[in-house]
C-alpha cells in the first residue's frame, strides 16, 4: 500500500462528505486507504460514512480523543509508505494525490509535505507554511510586528510572508489540515504527541521531524480548499486559552534550554493578556452597541426637551418638572431598549427595517401607557415622537457606517443576493429548488453551462471557460459551483481566480447540501434540510413571546378600527386576551390530523404558515404541503416571519388553526 489517508470527524457530517467525494475522485496510478476516525459525533456522521461510503475503514470513538489521538489510532494501523492527515473540511484536486507523492518519491530527505491552501473564498491561508514559534518570533507575532510588517524576513518569520507562496520551499512548519508524512520518518520520530489535544501538533511534529535530519516541504502546485471550521474561533477566550496553553507544552518540551523560561513566561503573560482583551472585546460587542443606543436615545430625549424649554418654548409654567428627567427620560429608555433587545436588534443578522419596526413598537408602547400616567408624569407626545425619529434614523445611520467600512452594507437590507450556478441546466435547476424548499431567497441570474448542449437555454450565461467574462457584466453576489458537474480541479481554480467579494459555495454531489465560507475568519457553513430548527433557540422563542406581546398591545390600541375588518369580532377581542396572557401564540403550526413532522411544541396559533401562500378561497391543499410550511416555518423561524404572516392576514385575526 503507498498511501494511508485519516481524517479525523467531529460533527461535520456534510462537509467530511465532500471531502471524502474528492478523495474517491483522484486520478493515482498507485494503491491508497482512507480512515476515518470519528469522535464521538452526535450529527450521523458514522451512519454516512456507512452508507455512502462503504470502502472506508471507519474507527468510531465514543468520546471525543482530540486531534492527535485520533490520528494516532489510524496511523497505528496503517501498513502503507506515507501517511497524508487530511482534515474533513478540505478539498483536494484530483491530481493532488499523485503530485504530493510523486513529490516525496523524488526527495527521499522530505519528511513531510503540506500544501497552499486557500478558504473558501479564495483568499490564501498563510499557516499553509509557517516558522518555528522560537521567543523572538513568537514576540513578533504576539506584539503585532508580524502583521505590520508580513513580509520582513526579521518580523515575518512566523508565516514566512517573505518566502513566494507560489515556489516550493523547505520550511519549518506544516499545517495539521493537510500534512503528508513518510512513515518510515515516523517510525523514528514518533507518532503525534498526544499531550496536544487542539492546536500544536502540527509544530510539534514539524520540529522532531527537522531536528531527525528530515526536511519538511512546502509544495503549492496543486492547492486544496479549507474551509476552516473549526470549533473554536480565533479571538475566542477558548481559543486564545487552548492556543497559548498548546504553546507552552511545545516550548516545555522543546525549548527550555533555548530560553524556553522566558519564552513560557512571556506565553503565560500572553494568555492573561489576550483573555482579558477576548473578554473586553466580548463585553464590547455584547453591549457596546447597546449602550451607545442607550446614550443615543437619552441624549436626543433631554437635548429636545431643553430645545423645547429653553428655546421654543420661554414660559415658566412649561418647564418640566425633575421627574421628565429622572422618571420619565430613564423609563422611556428602557421601553425602547427592552423592546429592541427583544425583537433581536443586537443580533448579528439584523436588518434596518427591525430597527425602524422595533423603535415604532416601543413608541406605540410609550403611547399607549402614557393615558395611566399621573398627569405630573405626562411629557409632550411631540418630544416622544421626535425621539423615536431621530434616534431610529442615527441607529440606522451609525449601523450602515460601520456595515460599509466592512463591505458587508448589503446584509443591512432586504434585497434578495443575486445568484449565478455553474452546473448543467438540470442541476442548476435542483440547486434553485433546493435552496426555495430551505426559504433561502436569491435572485437568480442565470446558470454557466460546463457543457455545450446547454448554450442554447434562454438561462445560460455562457460557458465555463467564459466565466471571467460574464461575472464582468453581471451583478452576482453569489455563486454556486456543483461538484457533480465540475471537477475539483476547476472549482478550486475558479475560487482561487475569481474576484474576492462574491460569495462561493459547492453544492454537494450526493445529497441536497450547499457548502460554503464567507470569509478566512469564519468557520465553513451549509444549506441543508437537516440543521435543526431556529424555533428552539431562547433567543428566538424569548422574541416570539414579546413580539406575541407586542403585537397585542398594538392591535388593542387600533382594535376600534379593526375590529370592524374581522369575520368573528368576539374571537378577535378572545384572541388578544388569550394571547397575553400566553395562552396562544399569533402564529403556529397549522393543525392536520396525520402529520409526518415532530416539530418543537408551539402554543396554539391564531394564523398559521399557510396564510402566507394567498391560496385562492375553497383551493384544496394536501397534507404534504401543509407538513412542509411547518417545516420551514420551525427551522426558519424569525421575529419578521410573524410580522408578514400576520400583515399579509390582518383581516383573519378572529379566526384560529
Amino acid at each position: 500500500m503507498k498511501l494511508s489517508i485519516v481524517i479525523v470527524n467531529y460533527n461535520v457530517k456534510y462537509f467530511l462528505h465532500q471531502a471524502l467525494s474528492a478523495v474517491y475522485k483522484s486520478k493515482v496510478d498507485f494503491d491508497y486507504e482512507v480512515y476515518v476516525v470519528d469522535n464521538a459525533s452526535v450529527d450521523g456522521s458514522v451512519e454516512m460514512v456507512s452508507q455512502n461510503f462503504p470502502q472506508v475503514n471507519l474507527i468510531v470513538s465514543d468520546k471525543n480523543l482530540g486531534f492527535s489521538r485520533g490520528n494516532n489510532l489510524a496511523i497505528r494501523q496503517s501498513k502503507a509508505s506515507y501517511v497524508l492527515l487530511l482534515n474533513p473540511d478540505t478539498i483536494i484536486r484530483e491530481d493532488t494525490l499523485q503530485k504530493v507523492v510523486s513529490f516525496m518519491d523524488l526527495h527521499q530527505d522530505a519528511g513531510a509535505l503540506g500544501v497552499k491552501m486557500y478558504d473558501g473564498q479564495g483568499h490564501f491561508l498563510p499557516e499553509s507554511k509557517r516558522g518555528f514559534p522560537s521567543p523572538e518570533v513568537a514576540f513578533y507575532k504576539m506584539s503585532g510586528l508580524s502583521s505590520i510588517f508580513p513580509k520582513s524576513s526579521i518580523f515575518g518569520r512566523y508565516y514566512l510572508g517573505f518566502l513566494d507562496a507560489d515556489s516550493i520551499h523547505e520550511v519549518d512548519v506544516l499545517a495539521g489540515a493537510f500534512m503528508l508524512l513518510r512513515k518510515t520518518v515516523l517510525d523514528k520520530v514518533g507518532l503525534l504527541d498526544e499531550d496536544y489535544f487542539m492546536y500544536g501538533e502540527d509544530i510539534d511534529l514539524s520540529y522532531r521531524i527537522k531536528k531527525a535530519g528530515f526536511k519538511n516541504f512546502y509544495f503549492p502546485d496543486s492547492p486544496i480548499i479549507h474551509f476552516k471550521g473549526e470549533s473554536t474561533k480565533k479571538g475566542s477566550l477558548n481559543y486564545v486559552m487552548v492556543f497559548y496553553q498548546a504553546m507552552i507544552i511545545f516550548a516545555q518540551k522543546h525549548l527550555r534550554n533555548k530560553g524556553g523560561r522566558w519564552y513560557i513566561f512571556l506565553l503565560q503573560l500572553a494568555i492573561y493578556l489576550r483573555a482579558g482583551l477576548a473578554l473586553i472585546d466580548r463585553f464590547i460587542q455584547k453591549v457596546g452597541l447597546p449602550l451607545l443606543d442607550i446614550a443615543w436615545i437619552g441624549s436626543t430625549f433631554w437635548t429636545l426637551s431643553w430645545l423645547w424649554e429653553h428655546v421654543i418654548r420661554k414660559v415658566d409654567e412649561l418647564h418640566f418638572q425633575s421627574t421628565h428627567y429622572f422618571v420619565n427620560l430613564p423609563m422611556y429608555v428602557g421601553i425602547w431598549m427592552a423592546v429592541n433587545y427583544l425583537s433581536g436588534v443586537y443580533e448579528q443578522s439584523v436588518k434596518l427595517f427591525q430597527i425602524v419596526v422595533a423603535m415604532l413598537v416601543g413608541t406605540i408602547l410609550i403611547g399607549t401607557v402614557y393615558g395611566f400616567f399621573p398627569n405630573e408624569l405626562r411629557s409632550s407626545r411631540g418630544i416622544i415622537l421626535a425621539t423615536f425619529a431621530l434616534s431610529t434614523l442615527w441607529m440606522c445611520l451609525y449601523r450602515l457606517v460601520g456595515a460599509w467600512r466592512r463591505n458587508r452594507w448589503r446584509n443591512l437590507f432586504y434585497t434578495r443576493q443575486n445568484l449565478i450556478v455553474v452546473a448543467t441546466y438540470e442541476e442548476s435547476i435542483r440547486i434553485i429548488n433546493l435552496l426555495e424548499n430551505i426559504s433561502v431567497k436569491r435572485n437568480f441570474i442565470g446558470f454557466i453551462s460546463p457543457n455545450k448542449k446547454d448554450m442554447s437555454h434562454k438561462n445560460c450565461l455562457g460557458s465555463v471557460d467564459k466565466i471571467e467574462e460574464i461575472l464582468s457584466f453581471t451583478q452576482a453576489d453569489e455563486m454556486i459551483f456543483s461538484a457533480m458537474d465540475l471537477s475539483s480541479l476547476d472549482i478550486i481554480s475558479n475560487i482561487v481566480s475569481l474576484r474576492k467579494e462574491i460569495n462561493f459555495k459547492i453544492a454537494t454531489e450526493d445529497g441536497d447540501v450547499i457548502i460554503g465560507s464567507d470569509s478566512k475568519d469564519t468557520p465553513g457553513e451549509l444549506l441543508t434540510f437537516d440543521i435543526g430548527y431556529n424555533i428552539n433557540k431562547k433567543h428566538l422563542l424569548r422574541s416570539k413571546r414579546f413580539g406575541d406581546i407586542m403585537t397585542s398591545v398594538v392591535l388593542l390600541f387600533f382594535s376600534p378600527i379593526l375590529i370592524w375588518i374581522q369575520k368573528s369580532k368576539i374571537s378577535f377581542l378572545k384572541n388578544l386576551f388569550l394571547v397575553l396572557i400566553g395562552k396562544k401564540t399569533w402564529v403556529s403550526y397549522k393543525k392536520i390530523e396525520h402529520s409526518k413532522m415532530k416539530l418543537p411544541r408551539l402554543n396554539p396559533g391564531v394564523l398559521s404558515p399557510m396564510d402566507n401562500l394567498f391560496l385562492e378561497k375553497g383551493e384544496p391543499y394536501h397534507d404534504d404541503l401543509v407538513d412542509r410550511q411547518n417545516y420551514l416555518y420551525a427551522k426558519n423561524y424569525s421575529f419578521l416571519t410573524d410580522m408578514q404572516i400576520i400583515f399579509n392576514s390582518i383581516n383573519r385575526l378572529g379566526g384560529g388553526v
